[in-house]
């Protein structure tokens, strides 16, 4: 199929946009590479009797061959996170089939997982976004080392896997597998799920109910079940070429689940090391990559965060990408899956159905993803609409179902969900912002009302509380952007404006701050920019303004003459009670330096990351 004129558009625009910017990078990933070598050749006789001191004897051997590659693990495992806590057992598994490839295997370095789940509406979730600025840095320190030739990366959730591949990219000359744990088994069903969260911000049921509730939906070890953040990740790194095929969705504690992580380490050696398959990750993502990426998250419905988080990860790899290039290819891309919160269905019944390998199938037949780019397995995305088996205890891939499991979750192109791909630019007097409306119901989006201002998410629930709500209105936070208060996502609020919406009453949220792959039916204009803190108009409105935010026509306006507009001051605000507490002081650095929402709120200052 002959690839669609939009998508070539925009690809080309990206690529002449990059042009510059991906020529430099291009040549450091040169200047890094050692041809002909593997890294640990540059390094003294001491510097490697210090890197494999503590190996055993027979890892020893290899690591003083200069021919045989070493793979670097670099992982988020910890066992407080349902997420990561798989983890834990991948390094041994690693080492010994890093062993059997006749490679050597070390764990290189851990990076901290935070969870968005458990600091959600808490004050830690103010560290949440600059996690991943983190995790990036975490990434070169574990890596800075120059004993590897290759990396397995470990990691599932919301900033980890972004900051990884940020990371990765950093040290592009490098091959770099990424192996995923795999999302928990189901647990008691979304929509009951959030029939009970409702309840209790109606206080009809007690805090017990709201927390058995809680704990039968997530009740084990893996990912979150509903398509947030951490499985738009998994989707992503697969249609990028970055996992195995058929990888993202397998459960935990399953022999699939071991021999595919088995099988990643022998992948990592196969093209580790200047050697005939060697695959350096800064040349295999490239701007088709990217749009794959893209083009993945619109067909499936997926996270608002990663229109943040993939501008970041492109800007790594010496690339351009901006809102526009997502609201165009939105126009295009139909949205094929409905998984919680767009539907009913969790992510399992999602790959049960036929996953992520009849997306992609799917996509590649209508001429709406790149097929010629370059994966961790080969040339050609086409390996990717395949799913893993095992035949009698052995690995094989099978072509993914011809035919939808169900197709209340997952259907194909000629008969989609619906024709675009659900993720919107809006944009007026109030600036620039990004809506999802998968899961919003046409007649929910436009919505004209007064506004009611909050410069605080609790401000906006004790109001609702008090049932100050009970009417039309848009609620606008502000001072909720990287350079307030670190954007945190506001998904608190998600109960309290649901409830309102079912009542009748016509409700949206405006906000320079986030919610995440878990908002759902509420209209929300989110990561608006400029953020107040830095001068953006979202600043000047006030209690009572006609705000129309219009996610048909890709318009947010403020109903305010454009003289009186003008002349208006900006609202200040105190955020010092945003600075201390739950680590906060310490990431004073990044709320400083913080680029806007749509340069992917990078922190960083390198000259090829900032625009």
């Amino acid at each position: 199929m002959a690839l669609h004129p939009v998508l070539h558009t925009v690809t080309q625009r990206i690529i002449e946009r990059s042009r510059a910017r991906r020529a430099a990078y291009l040549n450091h990933l040169n200047a890094a590479a050692q041809q002909g070598k593997v890294e640990r050749a540059q390094l003294s006789c001491t510097n490697q009797a210090h890197a494999f001191a503590a190996m055993p004897d027979n890892v020893k051997i290899h690591l003083k061959e200069a021919h045989r590659p070493n793979l670097a693990i670099v992982s988020a495992y910890n066992d407080m996170l349902s997420a990561h806590q798989p983890l834990e057992a991948y390094p041994a598994w690693i080492k010994e089939e890093a062993l059997k490839a006749g490679a050597t295997a070390q764990f290189a370095g851990g990076v901290p997982a935070m969870c968005d789940g458990v600091t959600q509406g808490q004050p830690g979730m103010e560290l949440s976004l600059f996690s991943r600025d983190v995790i990036a840095m975490s990434t070169a320190v574990a890596l800075s080392h120059q004993m590897f030739d290759a990396s397995l990366y470990l990691g599932v959730c919301d900033k980890i896997v972004p900051g990884l591949l940020i990371g990765a990219l950093t040290f592009g000359h490098l091959p770099a597998v990424f192996v995923p744990a795999g999302p928990m088994t189901t647990g008691i069903a979304n929509d009951d799920k959030a029939k009970v969260r409702q309840l209790f911000a109606e206080g009809k049921v007690g805090r017990d109910q709201l927390l058995e509730s809680e704990c039968q939906s997530y009740h084990g070890p893996g990912t979150c079940t509903f398509y947030g953040t951490a499985n738009s990740n998994q989707m992503m790194m697969e249609i990028m070429g970055l996992h195995l095929p058929g990888t993202a969705f397998v459960n935990p504690g399953t022999p699939l689940r071991e021999a595919l992580t088995r099988a990643a380490a022998r992948q990592a050696a196969h093209i580790a090391a200047q050697g005939e398959n060697f695959t350096p990750v800064g040349r295999m993502i490239d701007e088709k990559s990217i749009v794959n990426a893209i083009v993945g998250l619109l067909a499936t419905g997926g996270s608002t965060n990663h229109t943040l988080h993939l501008v970041a990860i492109a800007r790594a790899a010496g690339i351009d990408i901006n809102w526009d290039d997502f609201d165009e290819l939105s126009a295009i891309i139909p949205l094929l899956t409905r998984v919680y919160p767009n539907g009913k269905a969790d992510v399992n019944h999602f790959h049960a159905a036929g996953g992520m390998g009849f997306v992609i199938r799917e996509l590649l037949s209508a001429g709406l993803l790149h097929e010629d780019v370059d994966t961790i397995v080969g040339r050609g995305l086409s390996s990717y609409a395949n799913e893993p088996w095992l035949d009698n205890g052995t690995l094989k891939w099978r072509p993914a179902p011809a035919v939808s499991g169900d197709d209340s979750v997952l259907r194909t192109v000629a008969e989609p969900f619906s024709a675009d791909g659900g993720l919107r630019v809006v944009a007026g007097n109030l600036g620039r912002a990004v809506i999802k409306v998968s899961a919003v119901k046409p007649e929910h989006r436009i919505v004209e009302a007064p506004a009611i201002v909050f410069n605080d998410q609790n401000d906006m629930l004790a109001a609702f509380k008090r049932g100050e709500l009970e009417r039309d209105f848009v609620a606008v936070i502000r001072f909720q952007g990287p350079r307030a208060n670190g954007m945190p996502e506001l998904h608190k609020l998600t109960p309290a404006l649901s409830i309102l919406q079912e009542r009748g009453f016509a409700v949206a949220l405006v906000t320079d701050g986030r919610m995440s792959g878990a908002s759902g039916k509420v209209p929300a204009a989110i990561h608006v920019s400029p953020e107040a803190v830095l001068g953006g108009s979202i600043g000047k409105v006030r209690d009572g303004d006609i705000v129309k935010l219009d996610a048909v026509a890709g318009t947010l306006e403020v109903k305010v003459p454009a003289e009186e507009w003008a002349a208006r001051e900006l609202a200040r605000a105190d955020l010092a009670h945003n600075q201390f507490g739950v680590g906060r002081e310490l990431f004073a650095v990044f709320r400083e330096s913080a680029d806007a929402a749509e340069a992917g709120a990078m922190s960083f200052h390198h000259p090829l990351w900032r625009n």
